[in-house]
């Protein structure tokens, strides 16, 4: 009887609520909404039935597992691709910020023009070279992006998210080049050696580590190169491929080269040209760090691994606060002053370190992979001051000789619990382990002989592109344009206009408000 009076008692109450405006159009809501929300269940039982339970004919079509596109890794590749194109903000920011005034100008043309350059080869055959199969050294299909398939390989990225995610790594390499020859090159010898690095140098010798039948990517296993080893080159997000690679380029270019007029070296009783805008370059390094939040974690091409991403970037962000802290501390002793610069390129130099190891190493060793980074960076630029190398950014120690560290790092570091990402979950089946937890040295030699081989051939071809360049009387900008500035003798006119610029780039502040 109780219940009996409750359930009369709720639906008094329910028609009087249905007299009021307000109740009754929430109550006609919920019911649609309701209604909805079963018809949509009921939906996809019906669709998933039709697609899991049909029986398959002799006439239907066979589907490739790259003619199927998973829509949520393909959004997270794009949506990372974003992230490193926005990288090329950082970089001109950076290098406009440590370059004198008058020549920035100079490194906004050429960070804008190599981006258009390198698309537009990595269109034609860049990518070809590096992502397609076809023999160990280079690839032979999708020139011009045609005969392509749904998906890359089977990753079940669309291809051309996978293409656009490619193309900002690639232009990450053609703009670190730049950074060492900041001052003294030609705009028609940038061009020249731009055209030769997107379009040949990083995509074929990327191809040995990331191509699908690159000798360093199948190295160690039966009847491929190296088979005693047992295992292949690793390299997840591109110490190597990206960054040595990069930093050997600009190494090159900067001994073509030479340095600045009027650039002395500490050996020789001089110092370092200081940068014109610190705020700027501090800023571009942020921009930088933040970009790399797609660099790495969007590597793993799969949002569904989501412990490896959430690992990849926690040690992402690790290793460059690590690589911050002892490159300040490091560098102290030196000058007995706080140097913000050595700071910036600390955190760049532990980001490029961790790219190539970050999937397969705990928290704890990327602490240790980057407070090493923050070390090599600041030993780095006194050993170029040493050699009288003018590198007026620090190129070839952030990216050259930490993205070697980076890449050694893993046989040390690789905890032995994580193996492959995969497209809905992560392959551990396989972990890498390094030598300090009882692997022995298998990853570490793996790791030196690949890092060896595409240094020295970076480095080697580079020099010969250079020096060729050089030749051609093109590479370096003529004595008066540098004198008078490159800034207005190549591009007619400079980054700050209102200012009177000494050849010291100094602005005096002496100007005509009318």
């Amino acid at each position: 009887m109780e219940t009996k009076l409750r359930l009369i008692d709720k639906f008094s109450r329910l028609r009087d609520r249905m007299h009021d405006p307000e109740w009754r159009r929430y109550g006609y809501l919920l019911a649609v909404g309701k209604v909805l929300g079963i018809a949509l269940v009921f939906g996809v039982m019906v669709l998933a039935s039709s697609i899991i339970g049909k029986d398959v004919m002799a006439a239907d079509p066979v589907v490739k597992a790259n003619d199927i596109i998973n829509p949520i890794n393909t959004l997270w590749t794009l949506l990372a691709a974003f992230l490193v194109f926005g990288m090329q903000v950082g970089f001109t920011m950076l290098e406009a910020g440590f370059c004198r005034g008058r020549e920035t100008v100079n490194v906004l043309m050429e960070c804008v023009v190599d981006t258009a350059l390198c698309g537009l080869l990595f269109y034609a055959w860049g990518f070809a070279f590096m992502f397609s199969s076809g023999t160990p050294w280079i690839g032979t299909k999708y020139f011009f992006l045609q005969g392509i398939p749904a998906t890359y390989e089977t990753s079940g990225v669309a291809f051309l998210a996978f293409w656009l995610f490619q193309f900002a790594f690639a232009d990450t390499c053609s703009t670190i080049t730049s950074g060492a020859m900041i001052g003294r090159t030609g705009f028609v010898g940038d061009l020249i050696y731009s055209f030769f690095v997107s379009g040949f140098i990083y995509p074929i010798i990327g191809h040995w580590a990331w191509g699908p039948d690159g000798f360093l990517a199948t190295m160690g296993s039966k009847g491929n190169f190296l088979p005693e080893l047992g295992t292949s080159f690793h390299d997840f997000a591109g110490s190597t491929v990206v960054h040595t690679i990069g930093g050997f380029v600009a190494l090159a270019g900067a001994i073509a080269l030479g340095p600045r007029l009027g650039r002395k070296f500490k050996r020789d009783g001089g110092a370092p040209m200081q940068p014109h805008d610190l705020v700027m370059a501090t800023i571009g390094g942020l921009v930088l760090w933040f970009g790399w939040y797609g660099f790495n974690p969007g590597s793993t091409l799969s949002i569904m691994d989501f412990e490896g991403c959430g690992r990849v970037a926690t040690n992402t962000t690790l290793a460059a606060c690590a690589a911050a802290l002892t490159a300040m501390l490091y560098g102290y002793p030196k000058t007995k002053k706080w140097d913000v610069s050595y700071t910036v390129n600390g955190f760049l130099a532990g980001l490029v370190a961790i790219t190539c190891p970050c999937y397969w190493v705990s928290p704890t060793g990327s602490i240790a992979i980057g407070a090493v980074a923050g070390i090599i960076v600041v030993a780095g630029v006194d050993l170029l001051e040493y050699l009288r190398i003018d590198d007026p950014i620090g190129a070839v120690p952030v990216h050259g000789l930490n993205g070697i560290w980076g890449t050694l790092s893993l046989g040390f570091f690789a905890c032995g619990k994580y193996g492959a990402t995969g497209a809905f979950a992560a392959d551990n089946s396989a972990p890498l382990t390094g030598l300090f937890y009882g692997g022995g040295m298998t990853v570490l030699a793996a790791q030196a002989v690949g890092s060896l081989i595409i240094t020295a051939a970076t480095f080697g071809v580079s020099l010969v592109l250079m020096y060729a360049v050089k030749a051609m009387g093109v590479l370096r900008v003529s004595r008066k344009g540098e004198l008078e500035g490159i800034d207005n003798y190549e591009h007619g006119i400079g980054a700050y206009p209102e200012y009177a610029l000494k050849h010291s780039a100094i602005p005096t502040g002496d100007y005509d408000e009318n």
